[in-house]
């Protein structure tokens, strides 16, 4: 039987992260009532809380129990030769090794002993338990073992059939196992795209994707056709588009949109996930500091007038958004958000979802929105001339309008609203700010360290510093499991304010080009996106290739 030795003597978990110096004693504080609340294990409270990783508390749990921690990207080695497959699916452990009559299992609950105990008589082996979080065994787990499993493979159509109709089948588990993979690796998309002999899940994380299995080709029709059905979507239709939505309680609440794609080599699918649980950042967390924080928050403090957020899709405007209404929000005014679905799910605030097939569009929203007596609206966006007509109406009609529009930067907004139908000096009376704004991927902070880039790179132009190191803090990371070797974790928002002043409402009446109100804005103060790209760099919050990545879109 597989024990810990001098258990009572351990120090507890919470003053060996303190030593450590991961958390605070404040922090634990915090950490033990949320734990009293609740009834749960400390390293869970420390983790819900968001004051601990899960991989730190694997670390200070191993330096606990004096037990190993997992090697470093244990998960992109070739599990020992033996039938594990079993054993690590159903009780969710990976073996590391096996090594004179031990087995070395990567565990995220190392004092399940009733498990351990139970595998050493289905294997005949010792069991040594290696601390990893549940993330990286479940990385481990869909690497080795479920992707690859071989009840996947089939040679007919009927067995397809079969897997297709049975509710507990491969297919049923392997879309809830790559479901709880994206929500473990904080995926804000999942892609299943078929080839011509397979299919390949990637997930998109921190705004890149990343491969992360693939499925047999013979097993992928049936994959499609369950996440169809939890969709509630036409299996028999595969020569059409078609949209469906998913909601996911277990291991938490999300909605999943699905979209569909017929290609040639079969339907793609794509999972945008929609975290319910979720908070609303604040605007300091979400990039924005000095001016522009406070030209923002002098905007979104005005009685009426239209605050627009511009940037491609995925640049998190609307996140930001969220953050500007929970600064104002209060019980003495009304705010109503019209949304294509709602993200968030904000208290004190009336949301309103858009069903197209309804007939509940944006603009058809907006116009009962009016008759309910607003004092804020936001929309989620600009998408029509007549979404544009009454977003500028309302703004002038006594409400302030918050809203997302897709241009390149900011000085390209009034000009948008403009070619949608818009009368030139009605965008002049009703605009009060635009915001453009970009992500970047932020450094990893288990494994940052700072650099200096060659003599001769050309990130020295880009920091137009010449060969002067002075005054730099330029930071990488050198790539470790939390990051998934990235040497990135976390993004971080790259942004200009342009507030309308009265020389730019003038240049709006006379419907001037882009240029001419960008250039007018600069010299009024305004700092330029590439120039805050090029902030964060030095200051080490990202690095300067990445933040090169992202101006080039700019610039």
């Amino acid at each position: 039987m597989f024990y810990i030795p001098a258990l009572r003597e351990q120090k507890p978990l919470g003053e060996i992260l303190i030593e450590m110096g991961v958390i605070s004693r404040e922090q634990l504080l915090k950490a033990q009532e949320l734990q009293k609340k609740t009834g749960a294990k400390l390293s869970d409270a420390l983790i819900s809380a968001g004051i601990c990783s899960p991989e730190c508390v694997a670390d200070g749990l191993a330096v606990q129990l004096g037990l190993e921690r997992a090697p470093e990207a244990f998960w992109e080695k070739q599990p020992p030769q033996g039938n594990y497959s079993e054993i690590a699916v159903k009780y969710r452990v990976y073996p590391i090794k096996e090594e004179n009559g031990k087995l070395y299992l990567a565990v995220s609950d190392p004092l399940d002993f009733a498990t351990f105990d139970e595998i050493e008589l289905t294997t005949k082996l010792k069991v040594v338990p290696m601390v990893a979080t549940a993330a990286e065994i479940e990385r481990a787990l869909r690497r080795w073992y479920i992707s690859g499993s071989s009840e996947l493979e089939g040679d007919t159509e009927d067995e397809v059939q079969s897997l297709r109709d049975d509710a507990s089948g491969p297919a049923v588990q392997l879309v809830t196992e790559i479901i709880n993979g994206a929500l473990y690796e904080g995926a804000s998309d999942i892609h299943i795209e078929p080839g011509r002999n397979q299919a390949v899940v990637r997930y998109r994380v921190d705004g890149m994707l990343r491969d992360v299995t693939v499925l047999p080709k013979n097993i992928y029709p049936a994959v499609v056709s369950r996440i169809k059905v939890l969709g509630e979507m036409d299996i028999a239709n595969r020569r059409l588009p078609q949209d469906g939505r998913i909601r996911i309680f277990d291991p938490k609440e999300v909605d999943l949109r699905v979209s569909t794609l017929p290609t040639t080599k079969g339907e793609a699918v794509v999972m945008r996930v929609l975290d319910k649980e979720k908070t609303v950042p604040k605007l300091e967390s979400l990039g924005y500091t000095g001016e522009n924080l406070t030209k923002i928050r002098r905007a979104i403090s005005m009685p009426y007038g239209l605050i627009l957020l511009t940037g491609p899709t995925g640049s998190g405007k609307t996140t930001t958004l969220y953050a500007a209404l929970m600064e104002i929000v209060s019980p003495t005014i009304n705010v109503i958000t019209v949304e294509d679905p709602p993200e968030y799910e904000l208290p004190g605030i009336r949301q309103v979802a858009v069903n197209i097939k309804a007939g509940l569009t944006f603009a058809s929203a907006l116009r009962s929105i009016l008759r309910q007596d607003p004092d804020v609206i936001m929309i989620g966006e600009i998408r029509d001339s007549e979404t544009a007509r009454i977003a500028v109406q309302a703004a002038l009609t006594g409400h302030l309008v918050l809203s997302t529009l897709h241009t390149n930067d900011a000085s390209s907004a009034p000009a948008r609203l403009i070619d949608m139908g818009v009368e030139p000096y009605l965008v002049a009376s009703s605009l009060l700010c635009v915001v453009g704004q970009r992500l970047v991927r932020t450094v990893c902070s288990k494994c940052a360290e700072p650099y200096n880039p060659p003599f001769d790179s050309p990130v020295w132009g880009f920091l137009n510093n010449g060969h002067d190191k002075d005054g730099l803090n330029l930071r990488r990371g050198k790539g470790c499991p939390v990051c998934a070797r990235t040497g990135y974790k976390g993004r971080t928002s790259v942004s200009e304010v342009m507030i309308i002043t009265r020389p730019i409402r003038e240049l709006i009446r006379k419907n001037a080009d882009s240029k001419a109100i960008r250039d007018v804005a600069i010299n009024e103060g305004m700092v330029p996106m590439i120039e805050d790209a090029r902030i964060k760099a030095v200051v080490g919050i990202t690095t300067p290739e990445e933040a090169m990545r992202v101006a080039a879109f700019i610039d």
